[in-house]
Parts: C-alpha cells; structure tokens; sequence
C-alpha cells in the first residue's frame, strides 16, 4: 500500500461559511436521490464524535458534521451521529452513503442511499491557480494544462473520484492512478492501476463547477457499476 500525496478526508479549511451561492450551483448538478447541506456557524457534536484535536481542527469537524447532518435532512432521512473511523474517514449511519468536504471559507455535504449511489464523492477548494511545483505529483503524463486553473481542476476532480471510490477499495493511492478527462462540466476518471473492486480501464464519472471563487468536484458511483 502506498501512502497519499495529498488525498484528505475533506481539506483543510479556516472559518466554515455560509455559500448559498455555491450551494445553489452544486444543487444544480445533484443528480437524483442526492442531498445537499451546508454549514455557516458549526453546530455541537453529537455523542459518539468527540475527538482530540486544536480547536481549529475541531471547528472544522463539527462544520463537516453539521453540513453532513443537513444533507441528510435534505435526502429525507434521520440525522444521526457520525464518527470517524480509525482511517479517519466518516462513519456514515447505515442505510447512507455521503461525503464531507470543506475548505477556505465553504463546507459542504452530500448524502444519498445505498439502492441509489455505492459511493459519492465532493471536493471543493478555492479557485486558485495550483502550484507548478505539485504538477508532477497531480497530474500523469498525458494530462495536459493550460494553466494552474486547469491543473487545479485536475485535482478537485481526482479527489472526488477517490473519495468516491474510497468505501469499496479502502485503499490508499496516490494521483498517478487515476487519469481524467473533460467534456464541458462532465469528468471521467479512469484507473490507471487495479484497486479492487476496481480493475484497470474502470471509469467513474462525474462533473465540476466553478461558482462564488470555488471550484468543486461531485463524484458518484452508481451500484450497478459493481455487479
């Protein structure tokens, strides 16, 4: 197994705010049977998530599950706890499946269920030309860029697919495994490498926006893609 670069449970982040604006574009792109919450001023946690973290750290935690909560609210199911897992990635309720991601001023959340999605993946990070000297960790070969933007969408676009996928591997891998190209709005990201129960040559699919100075990546895995 090999470790990450830079795939992230959900960034980094300072203060979470409210971006209705963002919000509004990404429900725009939700496919059916998604839901999608977002959080300003983070509610408390619930029993079960207490971590040990700096209060920056735990403010970012409790904006992910105050955001997470929403979406649930807005798929139409029971907001319960969600813990994180020894690998730090959440521990969604049974009977969802979501994503957490939050940056620079946003935190969003996506949540769907199991019969509609095996794996939903959200990144959002802000609109800023991607640094030359992390190209070369990002982006295969045949990945071209016109420049930082087009490299960071890149980016957004990869961590969107591993989260995604990242509930059926529970694997680790880094960029080089994953190759994506554009159609419009539309992305597909193609294994370059096996990762079980992913062979090589599988595509998952998805789309990006850029809204209110963020780009942001929305990946789902639909469950007949598995059979």
């Amino acid at each position: 197994m090999r470790a990450p670069m830079r795939w992230r449970g959900g960034g980094r982040c300072g203060r979470a705010m409210s971006m209705p604006e963002l919000a509004a574009a990404l429900r725009a792109i939700l496919p059916a049977g998604m839901g999608l919450g977002g959080a300003g001023v983070p509610e408390p946690l619930w029993p079960g998530e207490a971590i040990a973290a700096v209060p920056r750290r735990l403010t970012e935690f409790a904006a992910g599950r105050t955001a997470a909560r929403r979406a649930m609210a807005a798929l139409g199911v029971p907001m319960a706890t969600i813990p994180m897992g020894e690998d730090r990635a959440p521990i969604w309720p049974q009977g969802v499946v979501g994503s957490i991601s939050h940056c620079a001023g946003a935190c969003m959340a996506v949540a769907g269920r199991p019969s509609d999605f095996a794996g939903i993946g959200l990144d959002l990070e802000p609109a800023q030309p991607l640094a030359r000297d992390l190209w070369p960790t990002i982006l295969r070969p045949e990945e071209v860029a016109a420049d930082g933007l087009d490299a960071l969408r890149i980016f957004v676009a990869k961590e969107a697919a591993y989260k995604a996928q990242y509930p059926l591997s529970r694997q680790l891998f880094d960029f080089q495994a994953l190759n994506i190209t554009f159609q419009d709005q539309y992305f597909m990201a193609r294994f370059m490498q096996a990762v079980p129960p992913f062979s090589v040559g599988d595509v998952l699919r998805g789309r990006i926006i850029e809204s209110s100075g963020f780009c942001a990546a929305l990946c789902w895995i639909a469950p007949e893609t598995l059979r």
